[in-house]
C-alpha cells in the first residue's frame, strides 16, 4: 500500500493531535490555456494547533518547492503523497509552495479544451481525497476549517469557488480573485472552477435571507442549459428544505455548474455544485431524463445539510450523507416539483442497483467498515446510496414522517459544522420518535444482504408469507383481479412480518403483489397464478408504481435463474410497447438487451437478438409521434442494430431523416445509429469523418472515437486494447469510448486473444494509474469468458493484491458466474 492510501487508524490519530484552525489556498492558473503547461503553482497556508511534535500534510503533484514552518524554511521531505512536518509547536503556521498537475482523469483540477472554439475550462473534483491534487491539506473529513481561496486566472474568465469574491485585481491580462472565507469545511468539499463559462443568474428569497443563484456551462453548451427549469427546481428545493429542516441555507450563494468529462453525476460542494454535462440534453429529452436531473439537483441540495453542514467523521458513515441525499432527492421531487411520480423511478432503477450490489460477494452493511481510502472510493455504490435510501423510506413508514424530520432538525441543530457517527443520529431519531432505533439499526444498517419474499396460498383463504434471511418488514400486499385482460387493484392489506414464515388471511386474487407501495427493501416473487395474470394484463395496471414493482419482480426472477429468459422476453414484447412511464420503459428495454446478451445460452442468442431488433423496430413505428416512447424505442433500436445487421437499411433510412414522423434526429441519436452501422461493418472512416464534421463538439469527438474503435476488425480491436492500457493522453471520457469500442457488438472472436493478457496487466495498472482510471480498465476490459478458470487462477495466485483491486475482480467474477449459472438453468426452466 502506498502512502497515498490513507487509513482510518492513522487519520484518526492525526486529528487527535492536530486541530486545524484555518486554511488559505492560492492558485495560479493564468497559463492554463497553454497546452504545453502541465502544472500550476499552488501555495497552501495551514494554521493549526498540535499536541504532537510532527505530522504530515497530504499533497500529490509535480513537485514541492518549499516548506516553511513557523517562519523557518524546512528541508522538503515529500514522498509523492505526504509532506512530513517536524518540530511542531503548540500553535503552527505551515506555508507549502508546490506545483500541482492538471488532470485529464476528472480527479483534482481537471483541464478541458473545447474543440468547438478552443476555449479552456477548469474545475475541481475532490471526493473522497483529491483536494490534495491542487492544495496541500489534511485530507480527511473530520478536520474542518474555514478556507480562503485566491485564484489568479486569465482576465475575462469566470472564476468561482465555494464562497463569493471579495476583491478582484486585474493587470497584464490576468485577474486575481480573492474569495470570502468559507464556514468550516472538509477538504473534499473544496471547489474551484475557472474559464469562459456562461452564467445565468437569479436569486431565492425567504424571510430576510437572499441567496444568489447561478447556473453555468461552457459557452458552446449554453444553448442546451435549460436554466429556467433548473432554477425553478432549485427554488422549489430550497423552499422545501428550509421548511423541512428549520435551518436556513447556510452557504451564502448557490451556484450550479455543468462541466465536461465529469466522472460522476454531481458533487455537493457547498456554494458551487458541479454536475456532469450529461444533464444538458443536446436534443430531445424524455420526462424520465428531466426527472433524473431534478432528482440529482435535489439530492445535491440535501447534502448542504446532510454532509456539508454535518459531516461524517470518517468514510464508514458515508451513508450519513449519501443515503439521506438519495432518499431526499425522491422525497423532495414528490413534495415540491412536478415530478410527483419520482418513487416509481426509484423503485425500478435505483433499487435495482441496490439489489445487484447486495448480492455480490463484496456486499457490506450500509454502515460499512472502511479501513482506508481505496475502500472508501469503492463504497460509493448501490448499498450506500440506493439501499440506504430504501431503508430510510422504510424508517419513515415505521416512525412517521413528522418524527423523522423532527429528528433531522435536532441533529442539525446539535451538530452544525461538526462531524458525527451513526450513534449521533440514532440519539436524535430516538428522542424524536420514542422508538428503539438500535434494534432497527442492527437489522437494517449493520447487516448485509436482503430478504426474498414469496407467497404460499392456501385453499381456505389463508396464506403464508415466506421470507429468506428474515428481517422486520412493514409492507402492504396488493390484491388484483383480472377483468378480461385488465388487472385492477381491489384492496391492499397492511402486514408486519419478521419471521421466516408468517401466516395471514388472504382473500382470493388473480395477482398478489407483495410490497405493493414499495415500503420495504426486499425482492418480491410472483407466485404461478400471479405470473400468469401478469402475462395477460401487466400493461393494463393503471398505477405506474405497481407496474414498476411487477417489472422489478420479473427482472429479479430472471437474473436469479427462477424465470426463463424466453418467458421474460415474451412479457417484454407483449407489454413494453404499451408502457407509458418513460422511466419504466427505459429500464425495461435495457434489461431485455442485458438478458439476451448475458443470460441466454449462446445457441439461442442470435435468434433472440433478431427478434429483439424486430421488436424495437415495430415499437418505434407504433409509438406516438414526438413521444418519450418513440425516442426510447429509437435508442433501443440503435443499440439492437449493433448486434444484428438485418435492418441496416432501416438504420440508414433513419440517418437520412426519413424515419417516423416526430422522431427528433439529434446528434446523439445519429451517433448511436451510425455506430451501429460501423459495428456491423456497414460504415467506416469516411462516414465517421462526415458525421464528426456535422457534430464538431466535445461529445461529437468522443462519439467519433467510440465509433472508430467499434470497427469489426481484429487490428482495430488490438489498437483499442493497446490504447486503453498504454495511452496516457486519453482523458477519462476518451478511455471510456475506447473501452466501449473494444467490446462493441459482442464480438468475442475479435477480442478473446487478450483474455489471458488482461490478468497480467491489472495489478500494474492498479499500482501505476489513478484509482479512477484503473477501476475503468479493470471493469471495462474484464473478459467475458465461458468459464471462470482464468479469474480463479489469478485470484489464487494473487492473495496479496490490493484489497480494492481484489474486490473489483471478485465482483466481476460474480457477475460472470451468475451469467453462467442462469444460462445453464435455461434448459430446465419452463419457457
Amino acid at each position: 500500500m502506498t502512502t497515498a492510501n490513507l487509513t482510518r487508524a492513522e487519520t484518526s490519530a492525526r486529528s487527535a493531535s492536530i486541530t486545524l484552525r484555518r486554511i488559505r489556498l492560492e492558485l495560479d492558473v493564468a497559463d492554463a490555456a497553454d497546452a504545453a503547461t502541465t502544472g500550476f503553482p499552488t501555495t497552501s497556508t495551514l494554521e493549526f494547533d498540535a499536541t504532537a511534535t510532527e505530522t504530515w500534510v497530504d499533497f500529490i503533484g509535480e513537485d514541492v518547492r518549499e516548506v516553511v514552518l513557523n517562519g523557518r524554511v524546512q528541508d522538503v521531505d515529500w514522498d509523492g503523497a505526504r509532506i512530513r512536518l517536524t518540530g511542531l509547536a503548540a500553535h503552527n503556521t505551515a506555508v507549502i509552495r508546490a506545483t500541482g498537475a492538471y488532470s485529464r482523469s476528472g480527479e483534482g483540477l481537471h483541464r478541458f479544451a473545447d474543440p468547438v472554439d478552443g476555449k479552456v475550462y477548469l474545475y475541481t473534483h475532490d471526493e473522497p481525497a483529491d483536494a490534495r491534487r491542487f492544495m496541500a491539506c489534511f485530507e480527511q473529513p473530520d478536520m474542518k476549517a474555514p478556507l480562503t481561496v485566491v485564484v489568479t486566472a486569465p482576465e475575462g474568465w469566470e472564476v468561482l469557488a465555494n464562497e463569493s469574491p471579495v476583491s478582484v485585481r486585474t493587470g497584464a491580462g490576468r485577474q486575481t480573485v480573492e474569495f470570502a472565507p468559507t464556514l468550516p469545511l472538509s477538504s473534499y468539499l473544496t471547489c474551484i472552477a475557472a474559464g469562459p463559462y456562461v452564467r445565468v443568474s437569479s436569486e431565492w428569497r425567504r424571510d430576510d435571507l437572499v441567496v444568489p443563484l447561478s447556473v453555468l456551462s461552457r459557452a458552446s453548451m449554453a444553448e442546451h442549459l435549460a436554466a429556467d427549469e433548473i432554477l425553478e427546481v432549485t427554488r422549489q428545493g430550497l423552499d422545501f428544505f428550509a421548511e423541512a429542516f428549520s435551518f436556513p441555507y447556510p452557504w451564502g450563494k448557490y451556484d450550479q455548474i455543468f462541466v465536461p468529462e465529469y466522472n460522476i453525476g454531481a458533487m455537493e460542494n457547498p456554494g458551487l455544485v458541479t454536475f456532469t454535462e450529461s444533464y444538458l440534453y443536446r436534443g430531445a429529452a424524455t420526462r424520465a431524463q428531466r426527472q433524473a436531473r431534478a432528482n440529482t439537483i435535489l439530492h445535491e441540495m440535501a447534502h448542504m445539510w446532510f454532509g456539508d453542514l454535518v459531516t461524517m467523521r470518517w468514510w464508514d458513515d458515508l451513508w450519513l450523507k449519501e443515503s439521506f441525499a438519495d432518499y431526499m432527492g425522491a422525497h423532495a421531487s414528490v413534495a415540491a416539483t412536478e415530478f410527483t411520480d419520482a418513487w416509481v423511478a426509484f423503485a425500478n432503477r435505483r433499487k435495482a442497483w441496490a439489489y445487484t450490489q447486495d448480492q455480490l460477494p463484496s456486499t457490506h452493511p450500509i454502515v460499512a467498515d472502511i479501513a482506508d481510502l481505496e475502500a472508501a472510493k469503492l463504497n460509493f455504490d448501490g448499498i450506500t446510496y440506493a439501499k440506504g435510501a430504501a431503508v430510510l423510506k422504510q424508517l419513515v413508514a415505521f416512525v412517521g414522517e413528522e418524527a423523522f424530520f423532527d429528528g433531522a432538525r435536532r441533529y442539525f441543530a446539535r451538530h452544525a459544522y461538526g462531524n458525527t457517527t451513526l450513534e449521533d443520529l440514532l440519539v436524535e431519531l430516538e428522542d424524536a420518535s420514542g422508538r428503539d432505533m438500535r434494534a432497527w439499526a442492527q437489522a437494517w444498517l449493520q447487516t448485509t444482504g436482503m430478504s426474498t419474499l414469496a407467497i404460499e396460498r392456501g385453499a381456505d383463504g389463508t396464506a403464508v408469507v415466506v421470507q429468506s434471511d428474515p428481517r422486520p418488514h412493514r409492507l402492504q400486499i396488493g390484491l388484483y383481479e383480472l377483468r378480461g385482460d385488465s388487472l385492477a387493484r381491489r384492496e391492499r392489506i397492511p402486514v408486519d412480518i419478521a419471521e421466516e414464515r408468517t401466516s395471514i388471511a388472504l382473500p382470493d386474487a388473480d395477482l398478489v403483489l407483495l410490497n405493493d407501495g414499495d415500503l420495504t427493501y426486499a425482492k418480491a416473487r410472483l407466485d404461478d397464478r400471479s405470473l400468469a395474470a401478469v402475462e395477460r394484463g401487466l400493461s393494463s395496471l393503471d398505477d405506474p408504481l405497481a407496474r414498476g414493482l411487477v417489472w422489478s419482480a420479473l427482472w429479479n426472477a430472471t437474473r436469479d435463474g427462477d424465470l426463463a429468459v424466453a418467458r421474460y422476453l415474451d412479457i417484454v414484447r407483449a407489454h413494453a410497447p404499451a408502457e407509458t412511464d418513460s422511466a419504466l420503459l427505459g429500464g425495461v428495454v435495457l434489461n431485455a438487451a442485458a438478458a439476451i446478451g448475458h443470460y441466454l445460452p449462446g445457441r439461442d442468442r442470435t435468434a433472440a437478438r433478431r427478434a429483439w431488433l424486430d421488436t424495437t423496430w415495430r415499437a418505434l413505428g407504433g409509438a406516438l409521434a414526438g413521444s418519450d416512447a418513440q425516442l426510447i424505442w429509437a435508442r433501443a433500436f440503435a443499440a439492437a442494430a449493433s448486434f444484428d445487421d438485418a435492418r441496416r437499411l432501416d438504420v440508414s433510412t433513419l440517418l437520412i431523416g426519413a424515419g417516423p414522423e416526430g422522431l427528433p434526429m439529434d446528434a446523439d441519436l445519429r451517433w448511436e445509429l451510425l455506430t451501429a452501422l460501423v459495428t456491423t461493418g456497414h460504415a467506416g472512416a469516411e462516414e465517421i469523418t462526415e458525421e464528426h464534421l456535422r457534430d464538431h463538439t466535445a461529445s461529437g469527438r468522443t462519439a467519433a472515437l467510440a465509433a472508430a474503435a467499434s470497427t469489426p476488425n481484429a487490428a482495430v480491436r488490438a489498437a483499442d486494447w493497446r490504447a486503453a492500457w498504454g495511452d496516457l493522453t486519453l482523458s477519462n471520457d476518451h478511455l471510456d469510448a475506447t473501452i466501449r469500442g473494444f467490446a462493441a457488438g459482442g464480438r468475442r472472436d475479435l477480442v478473446e486473444a487478450f483474455d489471458e493478457e488482461y490478468f497480467t496487466r491489472i495489478e500494474s495498472a492498479w499500482a501505476e494509474r489513478s484509482i479512477e482510471i484503473a477501476r475503468r480498465l479493470v471493469i471495462g476490459l474484464y473478459p467475458e469468458t465461458e468459464t471462470t478458470e482464468l479469474v480463479d487462477a489469478w485470484l489464487d495466485a494473487h492473495p496479496q493484491a490490493p484489497a480494492a483491486l481484489r474486490r473489483i475482480v471478485l465482483e466481476q467474477r460474480d457477475h460472470q458466474q451468475r451469467a453462467i449459472r442462469v444460462r445453464d438453468a435455461q434448459g430446465v426452466l419452463v419457457g
